[in-house]
């Protein structure tokens, strides 16, 4: 099966049978009607619909998903989305038509710690994008909002991030970044032990409902964890990145996320942030696709070959899908989401329709957006597992 050539059928309507779905028990055989563009029907396999006078597409137990969502990528094709300016919507365009073709259906545009200046025109950028570009009919992933990493992170866990751009967490602070662009920004990652006051979250959650705060790049104690979750934080950015360790003392951050049941945290699978035999265990911990989610954390170099690349006034070294700084700090990836999902079966972290829903599912969950259902637009995703190379592979399945 190849990853790069989409199966095309030009009638409005068909049936797909015998898909296996994430999420679901593995052996069940189930059928999607799809009419138009959407999925009109979701049900347990139960009749031969090869009699049918419309077209069926036997998935011979193949797995079909909705495209992934990315909630954490820094740029693609050489372009950082913190360098966003005007005259970039049209490459703006060409990177959401790039996801797309890597499996993508949404993402959220991650703008790292940088200048003021450079925030506000980077959502002034995408606010424009989403203005000019949603309402037309691309094959392209759309911008589900904007994700902010930073400045509001603990200087001791800042990692790739310049610490000259680093900002006091105040709700002042807060206000004065976003300024008018607050209906652009989902997610905000933030150290919470770093604010001198003691209900920011929740102040912040009254405020902005609208925008999900997310714990990263932190020292915060379990005790500063769950006070933050219990004022309204509901996510962590890049699970055991950034954070301290698991300890059997003081489990931190992560453990208190762990523990804590409305709280879902993301985590890179590209076998350098997290060995997988952490993973496995992040996974048995975080109760799988129920409360994690896969995110590329990808920089501007995804797409590009390896070599040497800008990075705000630094350059980053890309190896193997692999970024550092000069001095070898590990500043993310190049790998998309969906290699992801390949390398937690291949490394036998979880099931295949499990690695499945981490990318596809589980990121809508998280953002409160609907995952596979009757009504949703049938962006549907076919994976193949291959015995004889131990390869999963996949392709889009395009109604034309």
């Amino acid at each position: 099966m190849n990853t790069n050539n989409d199966s095309h059928f030009r009638q409005n309507s068909y049936y797909l049978i015998n898909a296996r779905l994430p999420k679901n028990y593995v052996e069940q055989r189930y059928e999607l009607y799809i009419e138009n563009g959407l999925i009109r029907s979701i049900q347990t396999q139960i009749s031969d619909r090869k009699k049918e006078s419309i077209p069926v597409i036997d998935c011979q137990g193949d797995w079909v998903s909705l495209g992934g969502v990315d909630m954490q990528i820094n740029g693609a094709l050489g372009l950082p989305f913190p360098d966003l300016e005007e005259n970039h919507l049209d490459r703006l365009l060409d990177i959401s038509q790039f996801l797309w073709k890597q499996g993508v259906d949404g993402f959220l545009p991650t703008i790292v710690t940088t200048s003021a200046e450079k925030v506000a025109r980077s959502l002034a950028t995408i606010s424009r994008y989403i203005q000019q570009y949603h309402s037309q009919k691309y094959e392209a992933a759309k911008i589900l909002g904007v994700h902010l990493e930073g400045p509001f992170l603990n200087p001791k866990k800042r990692g790739a991030h310049p610490e000259k751009y680093l900002s006091s967490f105040t709700l002042d602070n807060f206000r004065g970044l976003i300024g008018k662009y607050c209906q652009q920004v989902r997610v905000v990652t933030c150290a919470p032990e770093i604010s001198s006051e003691q209900r920011i979250i929740a102040e912040l959650r009254s405020r902005y409902p609208e925008i999900l705060i997310s714990l990263g790049h932190s020292l915060a104690t379990a005790a500063e964890a769950e006070r933050s979750f219990r004022q309204g934080a509901s996510l962590v950015t890049h699970a055991f990145n950034a954070m301290p360790s698991l300890h059997h003392r003081e489990s931190g951050l992560l453990g208190a996320a762990l523990v804590h049941s409305g709280v879902k945290a993301g985590f890179i699978a590209d076998g350098e942030h997290i060995s997988p035999m952490m993973l496995k265990l992040l996974l048995r911990m975080g109760e799988g696709s129920k409360r994690l989610f896969l995110v590329s954390d990808a920089l501007a170099a995804l797409g590009l070959d390896d070599g040497t690349y800008p990075w705000d006034d630094r350059t980053i070294i890309v190896k193997q899908g692999t970024a550092r700084l000069a001095d070898g700090t590990l500043a993310g990836t190049t790998l998309p989401l969906l290699s992801g999902v390949s390398n937690l079966v291949k490394w036998g972290v979880c099931d295949i329709g499990s690695a499945i829903a981490l990318a596809t599912e589980s990121p809508r969950e998280a953002l409160g957006e609907n995952g596979l259902a009757v009504g949703q637009p049938a962006n549907l995703l076919r994976w193949h597992w291959e015995d004889s190379t131990a390869n999963l592979t996949w392709e889009r399945i395009t109604n034309l």
